[in-house]
């Protein structure tokens, strides 16, 4: 986590950062819409709503677009990407606290939902549980929460493909191919990815009930569950 810390505070990663995720993760911004629908289900039209990793503001300004009742607590250990998220949550500001640090920065709620998108890969094991434990924490009883990020297989061959297939993806999206091979070696060498089996288990062993798959592309998945 601390490495992707230093890369978020790398002012050129920084100034490309809005344009990476929409371009690299497949379906980038039907995750969010789901996301929003999913939260919708149970948060009420007033809900507060913990968003974890939100440096950059993407999510935010989606739900805030959509929901205009809803108000935010944003964490984020980077500075330089909690300002691109004023930025990018624009005339919304005022219904968005950020607050920099990791999820022990968080108030201590209750929320009425929370998210953490394309965030928990970057997170070692322990950081992970930690995190998740951390959120249902200041969960109301029965509130949503959604979590996406990369998950794949990880015995050697079929991690190997589905490593193939996300730097194929880069490349028909418009990336170039020694960027594209870059984020493939990052991937392979850097983040602590685990398997789709081993991330819903981790979401039940840490006390989300009725978890369930809603979001699947490329190397990328997506839970809902309750607190």
């Amino acid at each position: 986590m601390r490495s992707a810390q230093r890369h978020f505070s790398d002012p050129r990663a920084v100034a490309h950062y809005l344009d990476g995720p929409p371009r690299l993760v497949p379906g980038f911004s039907d995750l969010h819409r789901l996301a929003q629908v999913l939260l919708a289900e149970r948060a009420p039209p007033d809900a507060r709503v913990l968003v974890l990793g939100a440096g950059g503001g993407l999510e935010l300004k989606a739900f805030a677009d959509a929901q205009p009742g809803w108000i935010f607590d944003g964490v984020d250990p980077s500075p330089e990407m909690l300002e691109l998220a004023v930025d990018t949550v624009g005339e919304h500001a005022s219904r968005v606290a950020l607050h920099e640090g990791y999820v022990d920065i968080a108030p201590d709620g209750p929320f009425d939902a929370a998210v953490c998108l394309l965030t928990m890969h970057f997170m070692p094991l322990c950081e992970r549980r930690h995190a998740l434990r951390a959120i249902r924490q200041r969960l109301h009883r029965g509130a949503p929460f959604v979590a996406a990020h990369m998950s794949f297989a990880q015995d050697e061959d079929e991690r190997a493909l589905w490593l193939a297939r996300d730097e194929a993806y880069a490349i028909a999206a418009g990336a170039p191919l020694d960027e594209a091979r870059h984020r493939r070696e990052v991937i392979e060498r850097v983040l602590p990815v685990l398997s789709p089996e081993q991330d819903e288990a981790l979401l039940r062993e840490e006390g989300f009930k009725d978890v369930g798959l809603f979001y699947a592309a490329g190397v990328f998945r997506g839970w809902i569950g309750y607190a």
